[in-house]
């Protein structure tokens, strides 16, 4: 039999290659098809999520790299706060491989914020999950990751930071572990700062870090100088209620709030509240002018070295008594508590209350921040005595916050505004606030208060070229339910350039004691006073007042109702 021997086609030959190139080709349109078909349906997909969903409330729309918390700037962009990644250490105590008595004193030297015993307690609880430390700094990780404790776990976790330490610390305030604000302007903006779509937009603050930075240096060199035991300071615009500074010492970091001592955390300059004294002076003088009391600067009044009230069950006195008939004029540049308590008799307490309620002095200080004191008043006691004490400063306390915004309403013009810690522009306007003085009273009480630095008991307050008007206030504390000079309240009130009024500035020391260079005296003009001058002078110019020796305020209503010194 002969054995067929059948070849079969090799694909592509002559006859076949036609036919498989036509397979294949047909195979790659079938796949191009599909592709294209399933990348029709994603991008219609994007386009429709991107042009009807709604996002705004949404966190996973934030980009991944978006901080959980937005920074916080002062007015020209400084960072005052800012979100970074930190470190926490934790431990499995079930799982842990070491000798817990061995790795319990490692752990303490590298962490002593807790005893070996404590760490030793965590170790041999047997719970699955303890942290060790929080917000850790990198050296420290790398120091315990040194120890070779496989239970030891390292993650990574935001932190707040706030890169000035404690400038404007009490203005900041601070965050919880968790990272939400527990004081401060971060509490007050909790949501604005944590809100997802905003949280790559810094939020800015009214705050100057620059000035800011002066008066904390001059109000903390003073305040050691003369051993006192706080200070407090503030600078405001006076037409938008800006504050361009607030300071309360002694000081505190935020990056590490539970480290400072207990006082650190007391806002002194919105929630405490202290008599003011001699710096209430010119409100009561403008009260005067505004209800047709005073009519000019030379009006005299009575000034015995000593003035009987009460049927003579209370006296006042002067530091620097006259003894004989004063002007307005001298009453404020001597700082007459004798003349002052005669003007805010005449005055009267219903409108004495009426001019304090319209200041703001009669709530608690208008602005942002949620630690604000109360202002303590006579109350049900405001009657003749009381409204005399009250004139010059005494028997009602406030916040240092509520005499700048009534400086400010006494020199912008007369209108009171809220103090505000955020930058005016769009989003927060200048508030229209309401009148409290009339403009004439406002511009005639610049000379007056240029007259006190000039030539009266705030001479140490002035900086050459910037006419800084202002008033001293002495005012004795209560200590064991009476009034005594040896622990006093000294607060200088300023205003500058006082011939166009821009900016306040209060600068206040609590219980400052005398040195051999200022003469065994403790008063306002001698230790506070100071310290505008020196803070004025460094940040005039970066606030765009150029020092003018041939500048000068209009003092012809004041000057020819003083006494030289030679007359005495």
């Amino acid at each position: 039999m002969t054995a067929l021997a059948i070849n079969p086609p090799r694909i592509g030959s002559a006859g076949t290659k036609p036919e498989g190139l036509s397979l294949v080709y047909q195979r790659l349109m079938m796949i191009m098809l599909v592709f294209a078909g399933v990348t029709t349906l994603v991008v219609g997909r994007l386009v429709f999520l991107q042009l009807f969903t709604d996002r705004s409330g949404d966190s996973s729309s934030v980009n991944l790299l978006t901080p959980p918390r937005a920074d916080i700037v002062d007015r020209n962009g400084v960072a005052l706060a800012r979100t970074i990644e930190a470190w926490s250490i934790a431990i499995h105590p079930n799982k842990l491989l070491g000798n817990p008595d061995e790795l319990a004193e490692k752990l303490s030297a590298l962490m002593p914020e807790r005893s070996a015993d404590q760490y030793r307690a965590i170790l041999k609880s047997g719970k699955s999950f303890a942290f060790l430390s929080r917000r850790a700094v990198p050296e420290l990780v790398a120091a315990v990751n040194a120890l070779g404790e496989p239970a030891i776990e390292f993650s990574r976790e935001p932190k707040r930071l706030y890169p000035q330490t404690g400038l404007a610390a009490h203005v900041l305030g601070w965050t919880s572990m968790e990272g939400h604000g527990v004081a401060g302007m971060e509490k007050v903006l909790e949501s604005r700062l944590s809100a997802p779509s905003l949280r790559g937009t810094p939020v800015a603050l009214s705050i100057d870090a620059r000035v800011q930075a002066s008066l904390e240096t001059e109000l903390a060199a003073a305040m050691a100088k003369f051993s006192a035991i706080g200070a407090a300071g503030v600078v405001m615009d006076i037409q938008t209620g800006e504050v361009l500074a607030l300071t309360s010492l002694p000081q505190l970091n935020p990056n590490a709030p539970g480290q400072a001592m207990a006082e650190a955390g007391f806002n002194r300059a919105t929630l405490g509240v202290y008599e003011l004294g001699s710096t209430f002076k010119p409100f009561t003088v403008a009260m005067a002018m505004d209800s047709g009391i005073i009519k000019s600067f030379g009006q005299m009044y009575n000034c015995p070295r000593a003035l009987p009230v009460g049927g003579g069950k209370f006296t006042i006195t002067d530091t620097h008594p006259f003894g004989r008939a004063c002007s307005v004029a001298e009453i404020m540049k001597e700082s007459s508590n004798i003349g002052t308590a005669q003007i805010a008799a005449q005055v009267g307490s219903q409108r004495q209350q009426a001019f304090l309620r319209a200041m703001g002095f009669m709530e608690p200080v208008s602005i942002e921040l949620p630690e604000r004191g109360r202002t303590l008043t006579p109350g049900a006691n405001w009657g003749d005595i009381a409204t005399m004490t009250v004139g010059f400063g005494h028997g009602i306390a406030v916040t240092p916050l509520h005499l700048a915004t009534g400086y400010a309403t006494l020199f912008n013009g007369g209108i009171w505004r809220p103090a505000t810690l955020m930058k005016m522009g769009p989003g927060h306007p200048i508030p229209a606030g309401h009148r409290v003085f009339t403009e004439e009273t406002s511009r005639r009480m610049r000379g007056l208060l240029r007259l006190v630095v000039t030539d009266g008991t705030g001479r140490k307050a002035d900086a050459p070229g910037y006419r800084i008007g202002g008033k001293t206030g002495t005012a004795e504390k209560i200590v064991g339910g009476h009034y005594t000079s040896a622990a006093v309240v000294t607060t200088f009130a300023g205003v500058f350039p006082m011939d166009a009024p821009r900016y306040v500035i209060i600068a206040m020391l609590d219980d400052p004691k005398a040195t051999p260079d200022t003469y065994g005296f403790h008063t306002a003009g001698w230790n506070v006073a100071p310290v505008v001058s020196k803070v004025v002078a460094r940040v005039g110019s970066l606030l765009g007042i150029a020092p003018d020796p041939t500048r000068e305020a209009d003092m012809s209503e004041v000057l020819p109702y003083v006494r030289r010194e030679a007359e005495h």
